[in-house]
């Protein structure tokens, strides 16, 4: 079954951009604008997990944990906000957030933390890393590793590497890669795949053997050179 979601958000651009955006990944959708909106939701939908901003019109986000907790709901809630200051990480998470995270934000990184939220909460064990060759993406902490040094990507960097890595030995077309990566058409410019190809190769590619290679005219492919 598709994981349920309640996202509570009162500025109706970041809440529709969400709910399309987490339901394209494969999650069940419900909304609130505002905080008591949000604790009726949650009794009526039973969401797996809540996305909830701070600063609300009626009641602020730590406030709407705190009436959950005390009526008994254990509820998993991703606080998403832009109040990034250290007491203010440290007072969501004491109440009763599972995890905080501060705008702006990528959806890949709220997607991410998502899942893993919902892994912790549910009992189930952590992905295993994906390797090849000496390279290592943890795909939980969004952390790469390349012979042992840690290699920091951008969202999309480290996207386009985990697509790399969950085909490796397969050639991948220039438009495959800016449909799973990118996730919509880009008006058919493949030149923005060659531009981070370009960027992923000079920051894990560096040393031998290279692993990236181009097949000219078909598209690109992660694999060992021959005789590795």
């Amino acid at each position: 079954m598709e994981p349920r979601l309640l996202i509570v958000e009162d500025d109706s651009n970041i809440l529709d951009l969400l709910a399309a955006s987490l339901k394209f990944a494969g999650f069940a959708v419900s909304t609130a604008r505002s905080g008591q909106e949000a604790v009726a939701a949650v009794q009526r939908h039973r969401p797996d997990l809540v996305v909830l901003d701070v600063m609300l019109p009626d009641m602020d986000g730590f406030d709407v944990v705190r009436r959950l907790r005390s009526g008994g709901t254990g509820t998993p809630v991703l606080f998403l906000t832009a109040r990034d200051g250290t007491e203010d990480k440290i007072r969501g998470l004491t109440i009763g957030g599972d995890d905080y995270v501060t705008k702006p934000f990528s959806l890949e990184e709220v997607i991410a933390r998502i899942h893993a939220v919902l892994r912790r909460t549910s009992g189930q064990a952590p992905p295993p890393r994906l390797t090849f060759a000496d390279v290592e993406l943890d795909e939980e902490s969004h952390e790469v590793w390349r012979a042992g040094r840690l290699v920091p990507l951008s969202p999309t960097e480290f996207k386009l590497l985990h697509y790399f890595m969950t085909n490796a030995g397969r050639v991948l077309s220039k438009p495959q890669i800016l449909d799973h990566v990118w996730d919509y058409d880009f008006r058919g410019e493949v030149g923005i795949v060659e531009s981070y190809v370009s960027v992923l190769r000079r920051k894990i590619d560096k040393g031998n053997p290279r692993l990236i290679h181009t097949l000219r005219g078909v598209g690109y492919v992660l694999r060992l050179p021959p005789g590795c």
